[in-house]
Formats: C-alpha cells, sequence, structure tokens
C-alpha cells in the first residue's frame, strides 16, 4: 500500500501486531509481588547518582512517515524499553517513549521532536504498543488507582469512563494501558484534540473478555476523523490532523488518558512539537541555530536546544519509583481505611515530587557551550513541581544565589512575548514553556556554570527563595544541569537579544462576556486534613465556589469568534497551572480574591501567548480567549496528581 494511503485506510490488525512485536523483548525490572509494584527498601538515595558525567542528550528530529499532497506523515508507536537515564555505571531504566516504528532506535523518553511548517498540516497516526514480544499486554510500570474517575477498561462498554464502586479496598488495576495523545496548545478540532474519553487498549491477544478497547468518545472522533480527512482508525490507534494553522510557537504532545495521565506521563510518554514560520515568525538566522533537523549528519553543533526538564526518583535496580499507597503522603494512617471503608483513595497521593533532576532523559547532565549565543526551548514536564530556573557560577551557594548570567526571554507557550525580557530567573510551571536567550560570549573559555532551581520541595504557594519560599535541596532537586564553555568553532552572526524586534501580537478585541471558575480542595470527612480530590467548579453571585467534578454536565459554552475573560479563582492554598485546550490566551492581570488590595497585571515573561497559567492561591487570575472552533474539549489543572483527579471539566465552544 503506497505510504501517503496509511492514513487514509488505516493498517491492518495484524500489520499493527507486527510491527508491535517486532520489538526486543524487555525484561520488567521492578521488583512485584504478584502484580503489585514493591519499593520497600529499594529507593535509590539521589546523592549516590554522580553528576555532570552524561552529555545532555540534544533531541532529534522525530523521523517522517511520508510527505504527500501538502500534508506532512507521521506514523508514530509508543513502546516499553529501556534507557540510560542514570550514568552509565548504573543499570538502565524502563520506561515509555514515542518513536518511529520503521525504526527502533528512535524510540525515547523524552520523544524525539516534531518539527513542523506553519500552514502545512501534520498528519499522525498514533499506536499504542504496550505488548510485549508474544504480543501480549504489559501492565502499568506504576500502580493505577482504580477507585478514581478514570478509564476504567475493565468496567466493559458500560462501565469504562467511571468511578468503579467496590465492596472492599481494591488493589491496583493491571490490565492493559489505555493512552489517547494530546498536542498541548494546538489550535486544532476536537477529534484531534486528545480527548480524555478517546483512550484506546493495544492489539493484544489477551485482553480479557469483557473489558472495554476504546473509551466512551473514540467511536465517535474516529467517525468525524473519516468524514473530515478522510482517515482511518486501525485497532489500537488514532489519527490525529493537525493544521497548524496558528502562529509559531512551542507545542509539547503528551498522553492524555482519563485518571492516567500522571502516570503515563511519569512513565515517559512526552515530546517537542516546534511550530515554525509564518507571519509571527522571525527570519533565519536572527535567532541562534541551527537546532536538530531530520536527516542531520553526525557532528552538527546545535545552537538552538529544546530541554525538557523532568524530576523523578528511582530505585537501586534503575527502575522508577511511584508512590504504591497513599500513605505515602503521611496524612492518613498506613492502613487506612480506604475507600470505600473511608473516602480516601488508596493508592493515589495529591502531589508527586521525584528526587532527582532529569533533562532530555538523562540526570543532571552537562552540555558544552561555545561563547556565543544560544536559543533555549525550555518545558517544564513535571507532575507537580514548579521551577525557578536561575545560571549561577556555584550549584551549591546558598540561596538566593547570585546569579551569573541573565536569562533572555522571547517566547511563552505558544509564541513571542511583545518584547524581549531580560530576568535573572524563570519560573516555570507544570506544562508552562519558555524560549530564551543566553549569551555567553563574554564567559571565558574553561569556565563551568550551572543551571540550578530554587523553585520549592514541595507544592507553590507563591513568592521567592527568602521570601516566603522554601527552595529545593541545593545538593539535589536544586541543581538541575551544567555548562561548560568550550572554544568558539564558528562566528556567531545572530543578533544580540536586547536588539531584538519580536512580531506583533494579533489584537483579540474587547471582552464580551465573563466565566468565574472556581478551583478547590476537597479534604477527607474521617482524615481532615487529607486531600481527596480536587474540583473545577462555579462561582456564585455572592462569590462563593460550586466544586464540580468531570461527570457533572458543561457549564462553560464560551462563544465562537468572540473574545471572553475567564477568571480563576483559587479557594485552594497552592497555586494551579491551568490549561484551556484549543486556545492561545492572554493574561490580563490578577487580584485577591477578598478584594481590598490593588490588582497586578501579568508577568513579563506572561506579556505573550498563553495555554497556560498560574493561578496563584487566594486570587482571581484573568485571561482573555477567543474559541473558534466548536467541539468538546477541557480546561483543568496541570499539577497531573490533580488532573486525573477530578480537577478537569469538559467545556463546549458553541456549544
Amino acid at each position: 500500500m503506497p505510504e501517503n494511503r496509511i492514513f487514509a485506510n488505516g493498517l491492518s490488525r495484524r500489520a499493527l501486531l507486527r510491527t508491535a512485536v517486532s520489538m526486543p523483548l524487555t525484561s520488567r525490572v521492578l521488583t512485584t509481588q504478584g502484580s503489585f509494584t514493591t519499593v520497600v527498601d529499594s529507593t535509590l538515595d539521589p546523592g549516590t547518582i554522580p553528576k555532570y558525567v552524561t552529555r545532555l542528550e540534544a533531541l532529534p528530529a522525530m523521523p517522517m512517515w511520508s510527505s504527500y499532497g501538502g500534508v506532512d506523515y507521521y506514523m508514530i508507536g509508543v513502546r516499553q524499553f529501556s534507557q540510560q537515564v542514570l550514568p552509565s555505571t548504573m543499570p538502565k531504566t524502563v520506561v515509555w517513549g514515542y518513536g518511529s516504528p520503521r525504526n527502533p532506535a528512535t524510540f525515547h523518553s523524552p520523544a524525539f521532536t516534531i518539527e513542523a511548517q506553519v500552514g502545512r498540516p501534520v498528519r499522525v497516526m498514533w499506536a499504542n504498543q504496550l505488548v510485549d514480544a508474544s504480543g501480549r499486554f504489559l501492565p502499568h510500570l506504576f500502580p493505577v488507582d482504580p477507585t478514581l474517575h478514570w478509564a476504567n477498561p475493565s468496567g466493559g462498554r458500560q462501565g469504562r469512563d467511571s468511578r468503579p464502586v467496590f465492596p472492599s479496598t481494591p488493589g491496583p488495576y493491571t490490565g492493559p494501558v489505555p493512552i489517547v495523545t494530546h498536542l498541548h496548545g494546538a489550535h486544532v478540532t476536537e477529534e484531534s484534540d486528545g480527548y480524555p474519553e478517546a483512550w484506546y487498549l493495544p492489539v493484544a491477544w489477551d485482553i480479557p473478555v469483557g473489558y472495554a478497547t476504546t473509551g466512551s468518545y473514540h467511536d465517535r472522533y474516529r467517525a468525524v476523523a473519516a468524514d473530515r480527512f478522510g482517515a482511518e482508525w486501525s485497532p489500537g490507534t488514532a489519527v490525529y490532523q493537525y493544521a497548524n494553522d496558528q502562529s509559531a510557537g512551542t507545542l509539547w504532545f503528551h498522553d492524555h488518558t482519563l485518571g492516567m495521565s500522571r502516570l503515563n506521563v511519569h512513565a515517559g510518554l512526552a515530546g517537542y512539537y516546534l511550530l515554525r514560520g509564518g507571519a509571527r515568525d522571525l527570519p533565519p538566522g536572527v535567532l541562534p541555530g541551527p537546532a536538530p533537523g531530520r536527516g542531520d549528519r553526525a557532528g552538527i553543533r546545535y545552537h538552538e536546544i529544546p530541554l525538557v526538564v523532568q524530576d523523578r526518583s528511582f530505585n537501586r535496580d534503575g527502575s522508577i519509583f511511584f508512590p504504591a499507597s497513599r500513605a505515602f503522603t503521611g496524612d492518613t494512617p498506613p492502613t487506612g481505611p480506604f475507600i470505600p471503608a473511608s473516602d480516601v483513595p488508596p493508592i493515589w497521593n495529591p502531589d508527586s515530587f521525584g528526587n532527582t533532576m532529569v533533562v532530555n532523559g538523562r540526570t543532571w547532565p552537562v552540555l558544552p557551550v561555545e561563547p556565543r549565543r544560544y536559543r533555549f526551548r525550555l518545558l517544564n514536564a513535571c507532575n507537580a513541581r514548579t521551577l525557578m530556573l536561575k545560571i549561577v557560577a556555584n550549584p551549591l551557594a546558598a540561596r538566593p544565589a547570585p546569579a551569573a548570567l541573565s536569562w533572555w526571554q522571547i517566547g511563552a507557550d505558544g509564541g513571542f512575548l511583545s518584547r524581549p525580557v531580560e530576568t535573572d530567573q524563570l519560573l516555570c510551571t507544570t506544562a508552562e514553556r519558555v524560549d530564551v536567550i543566553v549569551d555567553f560570549t563574554s564567559v571565558a573559555v574553561g569556565t563551568e556554570l550551572f543551571l540550578i532551581n530554587e523553585g520549592p520541595d514541595g507544592p507553590f504557594v507563591g513568592g521567592s527563595p527568602g521570601k516566603g519560599l522554601t527552595p529545593a535541596d541545593p545538593a539535589t532537586t536544586g541543581q538541575v544541569m551544567k555548562f561548560v564553555v568550550t572554544p568558539l568553532s564558528t562566528r556567531d552572526t545572530s543578533v544580540p537579544p536586547a536588539q531584538l524586534s519580536l512580531p506583533r501580537l494579533p489584537p483579540l478585541g474587547p471582552s464580551r462576556r465573563t466565566w468565574r471558575i472556581s478551583l478547590t480542595e476537597g479534604n477527607s470527612t474521617s482524615a481532615p486534613k487529607a486531600a481527596v480530590s480536587y474540583r473545577i467548579g462555579t462561582v456564585a453571585a455572592d462569590g462563593t465556589p460550586t466544586p464540580l467534578s468531570w461527570a457533572d454536565a458543561v457549564t462553560e459554552t464560551p462563544a465562537l469568534r468572540t473574545t471572553e475573560t475567564w477568571e480563576l479563582a483559587n479557594f485552594t492554598g497552592e497555586a494551579h497551572p491551568i490549561h484551556l485546550h484549543q486556545v492561545q490566551f492572554r493574561v490580563t492581570g490578577r487580584q485577591p480574591l477578598a478584594g481590598g488590595s490593588p490588582g497586578r497585571g501579568p508577568d513579563g515573561g506572561e506579556t505573550g501567548v498563553k495555554d497556560t497559567v498560574i493561578a496563584y492561591p487566594n486570587e482571581i487570575t484573568r485571561i482573555d480567549a477567543r474559541f473558534d472552533i466548536p467541539g468538546r474539549y477541557v480546561v483543568h489543572c496541570h499539577i497531573l496528581d490533580h488532573e486525573d483527579n477530578e480537577m478537569m471539566r469538559p467545556i463546549e465552544p458553541g456549544g
């Protein structure tokens, strides 16, 4: 079958199974008792992991499947494999990642980067290949809490995408793993958005009888895709088309399965999607480059480098640690009681923080840099950690440490800022991206500089180091990576950041309506200090919140092609990164919930287009958004542990 037709007619079940099981068999390195993961006495001390002995991986470009009729085609699978995340003297780590089935060497966590052009559509067949060499499904790397409102394949077609009821406290779900991929920041039609209930299982011969193999919206969106762009979805796949009809920007893709995003992303399912060109990009040569491209020859020196920053904890055998019980948080007795004897989920924890920093799939890497300008695109792909990033001379200096070099921020999530912003420290919460230039021109060859993190080792509540915030441990999570300055190889012809003229922001127009959104925390009735869910809801006329669940009816139906304001009222004690699907919005300001104090405008790094915004505790954060595609989308907190437990709501633009 010609390559250009694969995405129209789909792959056969036999062909998909063949590509999935052609990979080498990967033994499971997690210690198990039955099917339940145990980590007792096996957690790796991060202080024993050597720092700055592994070179940073410059993430290559994802190979294209074909290009035909003005559309770029990709087939991207999800597989389990071993990767050298820890230094080479230590064990490899079993991870999940995206890659091209044509070339098993392309499977990596985080994924190779999809390079896209404004105005040129990209069509991706996303294939769930989480099977072993015999074609049997692979269970999750981490314990799956079945008491949440989640995909629930074992509930069958009637019980999928629900919160099951149990007569006694259940163990973790150990069945086949559902996935669905969301392109974060994309202006996209609903069937290609990666809706949380459009998941699908892998093609495996041992799927238990009665299991649902697809989510509630999968079949509906399969029909829409066939009608809209002539694609067929084979079993174990979904075919999405991205029009790329938006500004050049830094997008990323990740799993979005209902109630399982925290686990699937933590296992490795994330990658960059860089959109270039169009009226709101700068001409080649203005910014530092090149970036990794398809078909690059060996030895190219890159001066635009994407950085995916994550936190992880490891076991001594190299496997990733993830809490197997709610007792890990310490706010409930170790033995419960848990659901159904109480309202406390037995496995889910409110926030997950690792004790080791990982960049582009390597712990504490080192990057040789020349005395010239570099463009870095930074993504915070942690589950819950907020980063405060600074370049310093001494990684163990007392916090707040003096900066050795400035950042020049030129862009945020969806494109360029209104002007370059010089700053010593970058604030970047989960899912946010920052596009920056660092000028090493005046730094002497042989100099070592360090990227550190002064954000907290727990939930972010606002503030800064020394001003209401305790920074991360300087010996572990307070360090991220190292730069070593090497001799200049070629002349730098990029424009100094202070002299850059960035593309103008398109006008949104005046706001015609305000949506009042509440962010709340639900505590246990049996253990009052224990959070059992987080909610997005509405705000009543008297200012009180009305928490809602995922299953409640849609309450937000923004009009199309109309600018509307979203007021995010945070009634909790921690900050929440809030993400709207489909749109890039503008942050307009913040004010205290209680009033009485003057508000403030957006921070300097928020003056461009955004799709994720920090909603600070006890404040109202305002954004202006303009939807123009009808359908069903979501708004949610991007602390993945919160998103997975009710802090996500469906919205229906044009509804």
